[in-house]
């Protein structure tokens, strides 16, 4: 692998467990389903996690093309993705939910009368909420046509979609080992992360807009 393949690796792999937030969606689900049969635990994993699956992958595989219908530039998507992604690294610096990748209240309450959750809130909004979607269509577009590094960040995207998986079957183990201090520091850290990484999105999509350029002849 060149340089820039372990670059656009680890920006994804990243991102997406940024915005995915693997713990968090782990701890949530050990919430929403206590009382519930190991066996019915199992299975509400294995669907959410593949229904997100699949509506990522239609948004990375797809975004490109909805961008150029609508005539949205790559300069614009970065910059707007690096916003989005700066409102959700805020909120994970905080400690704070805002319902980009997370249930509001209303939709906490719904969920726990709920017997099967995957579909809502598991597979969205808690694995593929708005931040990730974003995400995903933004470093597709970063890669500018080379499939390699497309299927760098597919498989980067995939990598953290397991890991949740295993994370949603362990749920249980992950929550009390953890506590709340430790979720949070987690959340915390990864906030940071996110949010230096959404900057230079902004910066990125800003340069590449020829705004600043735009008087300079």
């Amino acid at each position: 692998m060149t340089p820039e393949w372990i670059e656009t690796g680890l920006i994804a792999f990243t991102t997406f467990f940024a915005t995915i937030g693997p713990v968090d969606v782990a701890a949530i689900f050990a919430g929403l389903t206590v009382g519930l049969p190991s066996r019915q635990r199992r299975q509400i994993a294995f669907k959410g996690v593949t229904i997100a699956a699949g509506i990522l992958f239609i948004f990375a595989l797809t975004g490109n093309q909805l961008m150029e219908y609508m005539g949205i530039s790559l300069a614009a998507l970065r910059t707007a993705g690096g916003v989005l992604l700066l409102l959700v690294g805020i909120d994970m610096v905080m400690a704070k939910n805002a319902g980009l990748n997370s249930t509001t209240d209303i939709e906490a309450e719904e969920a726990h009368h709920r017997n099967d959750i995957s579909v809502f809130p598991l597979a969205t909004p808690l694995i593929a909420g708005a931040g990730t979607m974003g995400a995903s269509v933004l470093l597709i577009a970063q890669a500018e046509g080379d499939l390699v590094r497309e299927g760098i960040v597919l498989g980067a995207l995939l990598a953290v979609l397991l890991i949740t998986l295993v994370l949603l079957l362990l749920a249980t183990g992950v929550q009390k080992l953890l506590g709340v201090t430790g979720l949070n520091v987690i959340s915390r850290v990864m906030g940071v992360l996110v949010t230096a990484l959404a900057i230079q999105f902004i910066f990125d999509g800003l340069l590449s807009s020829g705004l600043f350029n735009a008087g300079v002849n």
